[in-house]
């Protein structure tokens, strides 16, 4: 199933499998760097998807620890992990485009093989919380 959604992936975003294959490794670190619910769903659906997150998450050198792993998952952590998501895929050699056709690439995947509607789009999946809400009085004219 993980074979399916990077080769999916592969064909969208013109990447080769091994290039889709990381991008897809960095999503998923991602989304389990930030504690993100839906995260542990998809590892839960699809053998292998967080041994792939594991995996990257080594190679790309993301923290590991403990303490590591709670301060991503605050407000600031999340916005830098999901920055840093974007730089990691840039670094993997992915360009704009490509990151815009991978991330609804893998948001319909899970829809259609696992029924995961979840999520509107994959940033659901990936920063949730990572805006605060706006104070629509604290805007300026």
């Amino acid at each position: 199933m993980l074979k399916n959604m990077i080769k999916l992936a592969a064909d969208e975003t013109g990447l080769d499998v091994a290039g889709a294959r990381t991008a897809i490794g960095i999503v998923l670190n991602t989304a389990e760097r930030q504690g993100s619910p839906l995260a542990e769903t998809v590892f839960r659906k699809m053998p292998g998807a967080r041994t792939l997150s594991a995996t990257t998450g080594a190679e790309t050198d993301a923290a590991t620890g403990v303490i590591a792993r709670l301060i991503e998952q605050t407000p600031g952590g999340r916005r830098h992990v999901g920055e840093g998501m974007f730089t990691s895929l840039h670094k993997a050699g992915l360009g704009h485009a490509q990151i815009a056709k991978l991330l609804p690439s893998i948001s319909a995947y899970m829809k259609t093989q696992y029924g995961m509607d979840a999520f509107g789009h994959l940033g659901d999946l990936v920063v949730t919380d990572m805006m605060p809400s706006l104070d629509k009085t604290a805007v300026a004219a």
